[in-house]
């Protein structure tokens, strides 16, 4: 690695490489569902693929499963690359770096929201419903929205990142070199003094939570509510 380039840590770079990975698949794949099935917003001369819902269904589950610890690892130990308290405030300083910086950090904030849109809705729907024809249920309307949401942030996420850092950024995504104390024979006791950090943290209360960044705390209570929501609701609803 170069010495312009930055360091990422590993951890992000497993939960990132990762939830990535599984959120293209299911973004194509519930492309490839809505195109099959619905198509009223257009669609493509694809070949039917019999199995797709389940195939997404699939991705989207293995999503579900990488997606708390992802979304855990960005509002806390990765806050600093989410929305701060002045980021929309620096949007007034169009094609200015802090501009572009405050852009790609709002987007990744955007994405957080519009991964637990889709999680949450695609939870709820039911497998029948497309293949019967049963399109109108608003819970299918939300995962289209979702599924626009998670397209429109993923694509800015990447020309942001582009634009930010360039090619060393990109690249550092998919470098393996390993700093000495971010090794994973010091993950266990580096854990702990986040965890009592974090714990001392919270022991602030309300004013602490004011204080330091407030907004993307709320944006946090929301994304957890809706990871909540998505484990807990289908067992009443009868929700996929």
């Amino acid at each position: 690695m170069s010495r312009s380039a930055p360091y990422q840590p590993l951890w992000l770079k497993i939960l990132h490489g990762v939830s990535g990975i599984l959120a293209i698949a299911a973004i194509l794949t519930g492309f490839l569902v809505y195109n099959t099935f619905d198509g009223r917003f257009g669609k493509l001369a694809i070949p039917r693929i019999g199995a797709i819902i389940d195939i997404h269904g699939t991705f989207a589950v293995f999503f579900f499963v990488i997606f708390p610890a992802f979304a855990f690892y960005s509002f806390h130990a990765g806050n600093k690359r989410l929305l701060q308290q002045d980021s929309l405030q620096n949007l007034t300083q169009v094609g200015r770096p802090i501009w572009w910086v405050s852009l790609q950090k709002i987007a990744n904030t955007l994405m957080l929201i519009a991964s637990v849109l889709a999680v949450l809705s695609g939870r709820m729907m039911k497998e029948e419903w497309l293949p019967t024809g049963q399109l109108n249920h608003a819970w299918y309307y939300l995962h289209l929205i979702g599924w626009v949401f998670m397209v429109a942030c993923l694509a800015i996420h990447i020309l942001m990142s582009s634009k930010v850092g360039g090619v060393p950024l990109l690249l550092s995504i998919f470098s393996w070199k390993v700093r000495p104390d971010d090794s994973p024979t010091n993950w266990s006791s580096r854990l702990q003094n986040w965890l009592s950090n974090l714990s001392a943290n919270f022991g602030g209360g309300i004013n602490h939570f004011m204080q330091n960044n407030f907004p993307l705390g709320v944006i946090e209570v929301i994304v957890v509510g809706g990871i909540l929501a998505a484990l807990i609701l289908p067992l009443f609803a009868g929700g996929e």
